[in-house]
């Protein structure tokens, strides 16, 4: 018996070439965004200090953890220079609104602009403000919240200011850890005006500032008072540990918080200095 052989149907064809070009432009997004996610980690790396600055009674350590799926990067930060002219320390840390690329390249000109204007003023408030202004003068879609301290070996003296950002986190040995709810301003490049107050502080004690990001105490199903909640139960627990043990205990938070953002971590771990 003679059989014929049977072609498909033309709409089946059409359908099989569509299906082949679909699967080939997603396989091409794909690699995009892969080289996309790359770059922006590769970035962020470059930017975040390689080392903290060591100074009498103070010993610093800072965290970073890439968010778990690997595409929420580019957006947390921190930074750590000498104020010129000065014995102090400049401490920052930050969360740029998106991610990706774009966030780590503005995340990049943060950094900068924080230096540059800290070179005029030590004052942590006015950092804040000249920086807010000249990311509004850039216009830039994109924001960030930073909290900055500046730190005086010489006086025992920490100078805070916040922009937007989550509150630090401290303890001592003659204070119980407590959420800093310091007043502040808004998020840097949002309002021009805006104005930071700033809160001064002896740490004539030992002890331990923390200043963190919300993806160390905020996650889809973990609300963000739990968290600083639990991260205020390990600094005052290990407030007179190393600073890069406090640290390392801090940042595992964010593994309990299911976090989809990326988190960081900044220790300030102080020996306390008499007035």
């Amino acid at each position: 018996m003679n059989r014929r052989r049977t072609t498909p149907h033309r709409s089946t064809e059409e359908a099989l070439r569509s299906l082949g070009r679909l699967t080939a432009q997603i396989l091409e997004r794909i690699k995009l965004q892969q080289a996309r996610v790359e770059l922006a980690v590769a970035l962020q790396r470059q930017m975040l200090p390689a080392e903290l600055p060591a100074l009498p009674g103070l010993r610093a350590a800072a965290r970073y953890t890439p968010s778990r799926d690997g595409l929420d990067v580019g957006g947390d930060w921190y930074d750590a220079f000498p104020l010129p002219g000065t014995a102090s320390v400049g401490f920052a840390i930050g969360d740029v609104q998106g991610h990706d690329v774009e966030a780590a390249a503005f995340m990049g000109q943060v950094r900068t602009g924080l230096r540059a204007v800290a070179t005029a003023t030590g004052d942590p408030g006015e950092v804040l403000r000249g920086v807010n202004e000249l990311l509004i003068s850039m216009g830039s879609d994109l924001f960030t919240t930073c909290s900055f301290v500046c730190f005086d070996p010489v006086t025992g003296e920490l100078a805070c200011s916040r922009a937007g950002h989550v509150p630090a986190v401290r303890a001592s040995a003659d204070c119980p850890a407590e959420v800093v709810w310091d007043p502040g301003g808004l998020p840097l490049g949002i309002q021009a005006g805006e104005t930071y107050p700033v809160t001064r502080r002896l740490l004539t004690r030992a002890g331990a500032f923390v200043m963190i990001t919300d993806g160390v105490v905020e996650g889809p199903s973990y609300p963000i008072d739990r968290g600083l909640a639990e991260v205020s139960r390990l600094v005052g627990a290990g407030y007179d540990a190393d600073a890069e043990e406090l640290a390392a205990r801090v940042s595992r938070v964010a593994d309990r918080t299911g976090h989809c953002d990326d988190a960081a971590v900044l220790v300030l771990r102080h020996d306390g200095v008499r007035p």
